[in-house]
């Protein structure tokens, strides 16, 4: 019996540079107690579908009809949609933050949610949500029940989000890329979680994902969108096995492309020196002081830690003890769980959080010693892709604009150089310069991440710091954009600080990685080393959750 039947569903959305066709003519069912996937590239109109399901979508003009247990969605009034919503259906955003109140705990967050539905004591709701904190992986729940969104890491705001959406035993969850910001192993276990919920409690799951091996590994079937439209539908080992469509079939062999050829940075893949290369190499072989300046640090952590205090007086240790650098021209890998601290150690690094102990040097010059005007020099120095696109791009201004930003806060060039240079920006992150007049909300996540990747490379920064940069990209678009990232640092001398959950993604960037563990670096070595012959416990296992993720959709 379907919970929910979709047909012949068109979403069209109005903009100033006309209507843009969303979602045109889908038509699906999902079954009681179903995991059903929709996979397809960023800007497919996945997002778009489920959010219109759920009546999420200002000004969309829909057709067809979507039923759930046989009431028509589309054409419920607002009131009665509202008590569909949350108590029947829930959904789990791709961005927590935007979906998290900042001046609220997340532990009010959720009892708030719980009360507006059931008639239960405060009490009886905090300790419910308590249960479910425990339950998605949030260490020391009880006193992170006080905690504010910006406390918690990207990785964790998403299992709080997961938390609210699993506290009324929803019929059906909509999950719009659930696991994106998480690591390895935490994405298990919260697949996992979905997964006892659908058998447990009779839960249906209707999840998104660009990752082809998350959906191969839990769905029961699979829809592949593209541009809109319904390309693919069928039992998920089929689909993925044997597909039809040309389109899924590149799909799957671009994801095999980032299991397998990343293994090698790209631009080292076939970079092995002929004899007249050989020849040229040492007739200008560099002479020790520029070899003892390309080595040197361009970023230096001593003794740094950090440690937030809490609602009534808790103090929490985020940074323990730090040290170590980032070498000029390098790219420096930076790993672990959600919530180990990787963030805020960049963050710091940016000075954008000032440590409570140890200092920060760029370029030999203590961050703690800067004053107004130096600051301002050394903002065009570094510069930061964030993890959460949509909460760095503000929401009532034009992206061709955001990205205009740092040229014109630092005097660069003329309002027509200015637009020029956005433009190629935007063309160099693989979007289309038309769209220059867009607004966040009319793009992907995977776009709005583009968008942030354009702003931080306009100043041609010496340090770039990416938090998760193609975390939210399907993996035809992040080969595209790790391979932008390979050229910039290649052509402008760029070093990178790279943060990621994604092992692979790691190993095919970066020089060096360093792997962190409750707010410590527990190892830090060459990343070959570091793969090859990891020495600490904790990095085996992050290795060991990698490679059985990695062989889903091989297999």
């Amino acid at each position: 019996m379907s919970i929910l039947e979709v047909s012949r569903l068109r979403v069209d959305i109005p903009t100033e540079n006309g209507t843009v066709h969303a979602v045109k003519d889908a038509s699906f069912h999902v079954a009681e107690g179903e995991f059903f996937g929709i996979v397809g590239e960023s800007g497919s109109g996945k997002s778009v579908l489920v959010q219109s399901v759920m009546g999420l979508i200002p000004n969309a003009v829909t057709s067809g009809s979507v039923l759930f247990e046989g009431e028509d969605l589309l054409t419920l009034s607002p009131e009665r949609l509202r008590r569909r919503r949350g108590k029947e259906i829930s959904m789990i955003f791709q961005d927590p933050l935007s979906s998290l109140h900042p001046q609220y705990t997340v532990g009010w967050q959720i009892v708030e949610q719980i009360r507006a539905h059931e008639k239960v004591s405060k009490q009886a709701a905090k300790a419910r949500a308590i249960q479910l904190l425990e339950k998605v992986h949030i260490a020391d729940a009880a006193s992170r029940f006080d905690a504010y969104p910006h406390q918690f890491s990207g990785g964790m705001r998403q299992r709080v989000m997961i938390a609210m959406s699993l506290s009324l035993d929803p019929k059906l969850i909509i999950a719009d890329e659930p696991t994106t910001a998480l690591d390895s192993t935490v994405q298990a276990q919260i697949l996992q979680l979905l997964g006892e919920m659908k058998q447990d409690f009779g839960a249906t799951v209707l999840m998104i994902s660009h990752d082809l091996s998350v959906m191969a590994s839990v769905a029961d079937r699979v829809m592949v969108m593209y541009h809109g439209e319904q390309v693919e539908l069928g039992p998920s080992a089929q689909v993925f096995k044997n597909p039809r469509e040309e389109y899924t079939i590149s799909l799957i062999e671009s994801s095999s492309f980032t299991q397998s050829e990343r293994q090698a940075p790209l631009g080292r893949l076939d970079t092995a020196p002929s004899d007249a290369a050989e020849s040229d190499a040492t007739e200008s072989d560099a002479t020790e002081s520029d070899a003892a300046k390309r080595d040197a640090p361009i970023a230096e952590v001593a003794g740094v830690s950090l440690a937030f205090t809490q609602r009534r007086g808790v103090e929490r240790t985020v940074l323990d003890g730090i040290s170590l650098d980032v070498r000029r021209g390098e790219t420096l890998g930076l790993v672990g769980e959600s919530g180990c601290g990787k963030t805020t150690l960049a963050r710091t690094i940016a000075g954008l959080v000032q440590p409570s102990e140890g200092r920060v040097l760029f370029d030999g010059t203590d961050l703690s010693h800067l004053k107004g005007p130096e600051w301002r020099r050394m903002r065009q120095r570094v510069q930061v892709v964030f993890q959460d696109p949509f909460s760095s791009l503000n929401p009532k201004r034009r992206i061709g604009s955001i990205v205009e930003d740092p040229l014109r806060i630092h005097g660069i060039g003329t309002a027509r150089e200015r637009r020029e240079r956005v433009l190629e920006l935007l063309e160099q992150v693989g979007l289309d310069p038309a769209h220059y007049n867009r607004f966040p909300a009319q793009f992907s996540g995977g776009q709005r991440q583009r968008i942030g990747i354009a702003r931080a490379i306009a100043l041609n920064p010496d340090l770039v710091i990416l938090d998760e940069p193609v975390s939210a990209l399907d993996v035809t678009v992040q080969a595209q954009v790790l391979q932008l990232l390979d050229d910039l640092q290649r052509d402008l001398g760029l070093t990178y600080l790279f943060i990621s959950h994604d092992l692979a993604v790691v190993r095919h960037m970066c020089d060096r990685i360093a792997v962190m563990e409750h707010g410590r670096i527990i190892e830090l070595d060459d990343a070959e080393t570091i793969y090859r012959s990891p020495r600490e416990p904790f990095t085996k296992r992050l290795l060991a959750a990698s490679f059985l993720e990695s062989q889903e959709v091989s297999a």
